[in-house]
């Protein structure tokens, strides 16, 4: 019988399975793919948000500015690229410029630091290439960018160089709670385990739903995303937002960590948790809205597109506890952006729930993942 058995092997569950990992504790990470990573994970903005946007007092605001302040030390611990790029949030109306100072005071209140309302000659010089109309933007100097399937590898790594155990191919068909704990069930096996951690994503209401009464419900929400070649990534230095208007939140433009260009998302309730296809029509979206940041899209430059879920629940907030009615069922759902940015904190949040619940000491020796970062580009 396993201690724990986390199930999803996303950025969330590695994490966890990292952090737990430093504890005299038998670990599992059941993951139904056959790789870690496979989920939304693998298909996001890969940004590290600067803190400014979730509402005050929410789980999001709250982890999102602890985890930020959590990726430079986590970076250079795990051998990961990550970059403190800066974001703008650009507004192109002198009426809504007052929505950017709301913004402002919101992040500030949430514990950013730095935050700066530049004019229109300011932003031009740092970055040319954003739209003329542009009269003035929210800067956030605490914002990055991050692979972050590679961050997930080396979260991974160390989880299992310090003693935890992932089972991949391992579809989660039932959970079956008794007084020693948990039978956890696929097609044709089933492991024990005296705590459940529910971090599977999108399937989250999935797993939640088999042993409780307080039912979850994860709408599965689609972004599709354009990603350009090299070229196109020397056009901006910043990760580019809009200002949110009635019309919605508009699509970002962003650098990545490997010199690409990213567009995106849109966002679409979509009612297949598999639904990961790309679509003319959202892809034309997506294009259009970046018209609205910057003049020219530099369409020649595509070079491939593609389209990622997000696990989006009615109460727009993390949802991360105990189950109300499960005894040793831990929630981690509903993780949606800023889930990406929030994610290191999260794992410590689930770190303080497990300690208190268990008399458990951490290891005497542990292996810290040193290693020279393998670049695979050809």
């Amino acid at each position: 019988m396993y201690d724990i058995a986390i199930i999803g092997a996303g950025v969330i569950g590695c994490n966890i399975a990292r952090e737990l990992s430093k504890y005299d504790l038998n670990i599992c990470v059941i993951e139904k793919n056959s790789d870690i990573a496979e989920g939304t994970t693998k298909a996001n903005s890969a940004i590290i948000h600067g803190g400014f946007d979730a509402k005050e007092g929410t789980l999001k605001a709250k982890l999102n500015v602890i985890g930020n302040k959590m990726f430079d030390e986590l970076s250079l611990k795990l051998d990961f690229p990550f970059i403190r790029n800066g974001s703008l949030v650009l507004c192109f109306d002198e009426k809504d410029i007052k929505g950017l100072f709301e913004l402002k005071k919101r992040g500030e209140n949430n514990g950013v630091q730095g935050l700066e309302i530049l004019d229109r000659d300011k932003i031009l010089e740092m970055e040319p290439n954003v739209s003329s109309k542009v009269v003035a933007a929210l800067y956030v100097k605490n914002s990055g960018i991050v692979c972050p399937y590679e961050m997930t590898i080396a979260l991974a790594e160390n989880a299992y160089e310090n003693g935890a155990e992932f089972i991949f191919n391992w579809d989660v068909v039932d959970i079956i709670k008794n007084e020693d704990g948990f039978i956890i069930k696929s097609e044709d096996a089933s492991i024990k385990s005296k705590i459940v951690i529910n971090a599977a994503g999108v399937n989250g209401d999935f797993i939640n739903n088999l042993v409780s009464e307080n039912k979850l419900n994860i709408i599965p929400r689609k972004g599709e995303y354009c990603l350009f070649d090299k070229y196109a990534g020397k056009m901006f230095s910043k990760t580019i937002f809009q200002l949110p208007t009635k019309m919605g939140k508009g699509v970002l433009v962003t650098p990545t960590v490997d010199g690409n260009l990213i567009i995106g998302p849109n966002a679409l309730d979509v009612e297949s948790k598999e639904d990961i296809k790309t679509t003319v029509e959202g892809l034309n979206e997506v294009l259009d809205k970046a018209r609205i940041s910057i003049d020219k899209v530099p369409m020649r430059q595509v070079i491939t597109s593609f389209a990622g879920l997000r696990a989006h629940s009615l109460k727009d907030d993390f949802i991360i506890g105990e189950s109300k009615d499960v005894k040793n069922l831990i929630n981690v759902a509903a993780i949606e952006s800023p889930g990406l940015s929030s994610s290191p904190a999260i794992a410590k949040m689930v770190e303080e729930i497990i300690v208190k619940k268990l008399s458990i000491k951490k290891k005497k020796i542990l292996i810290p993942l040193e290693k020279e970062y393998l670049n695979l580009e050809i």
